[in-house]
């Protein structure tokens, strides 16, 4: 695999100059998106920011789709840009967008403008669009071979954690009254600030030869040739379909957590809390262990050991949920006391750190497996197809809900539905044969 830096010594990875730079830069990002994003959308659930006579849970769904829009949108057009322009500038770039948007989201928060923190959310949403291509593209051009799997494995860990972080920080500005939109427009506007800082720092990364002149072209046409790219290659594109599954399967578990914590485990918003720790704690354990035991390259033995775990305790979580709770809210200390409570934060945190193992090798052998001059493209088509499996993931839980079924249900499905896309993929993977396999 090309790189700009000789091989790696013994420095930690996470403390070097080629790599802290983008990994803080991806962590502020991902942690400003989750404060602002949960931040509002707590205003509208608790009614602190009028709706405009839109029931709240109507106007909370409105706003996921605002946010995953331009995914659908630009991802193409940003994978175009990653491949024939210099990623760190794009990086920079984009970090001082994200700038923009914050003061622009801030301005809505005091002012309580719903339409302008919509317009801010698509923005930030636009801004994330532009910077996804980025953080794996720009990989390789900095990494060796054998560090891809350590540095994906730092990039996927830190994400969640910041998710997690965010999530929880703007719940706290939320609660905070009075003062909350004042607080959160500061704090989103500093991290936003803090993470331009940090990407100034991300060394040159510039275009490899190859892909047509960069524009913000036509959506459309843009996405279709990205989708016909990863197409062209046929062992990769079964691992996109298997990426985008992997964010099926999460964005289902994770969308519903809230509601099974209220219903089913009759815990509040600390155990909801405590749930999605475990879950981020997880997924980071799992991308470190398919590091480690992978050795430095993608092994299919892992991808389908994560790809079993996933099924095996999602239907152990199934089986260890009591019948749907009554009475009042427990706070974590209850629930924690309860029995069976046990069992079910093993599951949550088993079924995620599977979820580490499966996905991490996947993105490694994207990166490894697709030439330098395409790879912003290859990732803006899985980015592409992530929004879709997560919109599917979305329609698939409100078929099932509708017609009765539960959120335990729900989650029994879609842990039947892994095992047989595990199958499937062992068996791809075989007939494709071991030089084009993982």
């Amino acid at each position: 695999m090309p790189s700009n830096y000789p091989p790696p010594r013994a420095t930690a990875l996470l403390g070097s100059a080629r790599f802290l730079p983008l990994f803080a830069t991806q962590f502020l990002g991902a942690f400003n998106d989750n404060v602002f994003k949960n931040a509002l959308l707590v205003l509208i659930a608790f009614g602190a920011l009028g709706s405009g006579g839109v029931a709240p849970a109507l106007m909370v769904n409105l706003c996921a789709g605002v946010f995953i829009l331009p995914f659908f949108l630009f991802s193409a057009s940003a994978g175009r840009l990653a491949d024939g322009l210099d990623k760190a500038a794009i990086a920079r770039a984009t970090k001082l967008l994200e700038v923009v948007v914050m003061l622009l989201g801030g301005a809505g928060f005091i002012a309580g403008s719903l339409p302008l923190l919509l317009l801010a959310l698509f923005l930030m949403g636009l801004q994330s669009t532009l910077f996804g291509p980025v953080k794996y593209a720009l990989l390789p051009q900095h990494l060796q071979a054998q560090e891809l799997m350590r540095g994906n494995g730092w990039i996927e860990a830190g994400t969640f954690i910041a998710i997690l972080l965010g999530t929880v920080g703007g719940g706290l500005l939320a609660a905070l009254g009075q003062d909350a939109a004042i607080a959160t427009a500061i704090v989103c506007v500093l991290v936003a600030a803090a993470g331009y800082a940090t990407s100034l720092r991300i060394p040159p990364a510039p275009a490899q030869a190859g892909p047509p002149a960069p524009r913000l072209g036509n959506p459309v046409a843009d996405t279709r040739a990205v989708l016909r790219l990863a197409r062209t290659d046929t062992a990769a594109w079964v691992v996109v379909l298997a990426i985008s599954w992997f964010w099926f399967f999460g964005a289902t578990f994770l969308t519903l957590l809230p509601v099974y914590t209220r219903e089913w485990l009759g815990g509040d918003e600390s155990v909801v809390t405590l749930l999605l720790a475990l879950f981020a704690i997880g997924i980071g354990l799992g991308a470190f262990l398919a590091a480690r035991w992978s050795r430095g390259q993608p092994r299919a033995g892992v991808v389908l050991a994560g790809a079993a775990g996933m099924s095996l305790f999602a239907l152990d979580l199934w089986l260890a949920t009591p019948a749907a709770a009554a009475g009042p809210l427990r706070a974590a200390p209850a629930f924690l006391a309860a029995a069976g409570s046990w069992r079910i934060l093993a599951d949550c945190v088993l079924v995620s750190v599977s979820g580490g193992l499966f996905s991490l090798p996947l993105y490694t052998y994207v990166q490894q497996r697709t030439p330098l001059p395409q790879l912003g493209r290859m990732i803006a088509a899985i980015n592409v197809m992530n929004a879709l499996f997560m919109v599917v993931s979305a329609a698939f839980a409100a078929l099932l809900l509708t017609a009765g079924a539960g959120v335990p249900g729900v989650w029994l499905a879609t842990a039947v539905l892994n095992a047989g896309l595990a199958t499937w993929l062992g068996r791809r993977w075989r007939r494709v044969g071991a030089r084009d396999a993982l």
